[in-house]
C-alpha cells in the first residue's frame, strides 16, 4: 500500500483550520459497503458501529502547517507536503504529482530563492528532499 492511494482532491475551504472546541462533536462519514449508503455523524457516533473484533486506528499523527508551490525546471507546478525533518535541510515530504518527481529532479520556489532536489522515494511513496537556498535571508 502507498501512501498516494490516499490522495483526494479536498477543497482549500474544507479544511480545517484548528480543530473544534469538542473533539468528539467532529464529522464522521460512515460508508455501508454491503447497502451502498452514505451517512453523515458525528464522532461520537462510532460507538454504534464498532462490533466485538474490530480493530480502531487512531492517528495521532501532527502535520506542520508548511504546504510549498513551485515549478519543475520544465515550468510544471508542483506542491509539497513537509513532513518531517530527517536533517538539516532535507526532509521528508509529500509531493504532488509524485509520479512526475524522481530522484534528481529539481523544483524552483520563490523566483528561484529556494530549491528543492528529490534525492529518494521512501517507502509508501513520500520523497526525500534536500533544500537549498539561493541567498542568506
Amino acid at each position: 500500500m502507498k501512501l498516494e492511494e490516499f490522495d483526494y482532491y479536498l477543497p482549500e475551504e474544507l479544511i480545517a483550520q484548528v480543530p473544534i472546541a469538542k473533539r468528539d462533536e467532529s464529522r464522521l462519514l460512515v460508508v455501508d459497503k454491503n447497502e451502498k449508503t452514505i451517512e453523515h455523524k458525528v464522532f461520537k457516533d462510532i460507538i454504534d458501529y464498532l462490533e466485538p473484533g474490530d480493530c480502531l486506528v487512531r492517528n495521532n499523527t501532527k502535520v506542520i502547517p508548511a504546504r510549498l508551490y513551485g515549478k519543475k525546471e520544465t515550468g510544471a507546478n508542483v506542491e509539497f507536503v513537509l513532513l518531517k525533518q530527517i536533517e538539516g535541510d532535507i526532509w521528508e515530504s509529500i509531493v504532488r504529482p509524485g509520479n512526475k518527481l524522481r530522484p534528481g529532479t529539481k523544483v524552483l520556489f520563490g523566483d528561484g530563492l529556494l530549491e528543492a532536489e528529490i534525492l529518494d522515494i521512501m517507502e509508501g511513496g513520500t520523497r526525500k528532499v534536500k533544500f537549498t537556498y539561493s541567498r542568506n535571508f
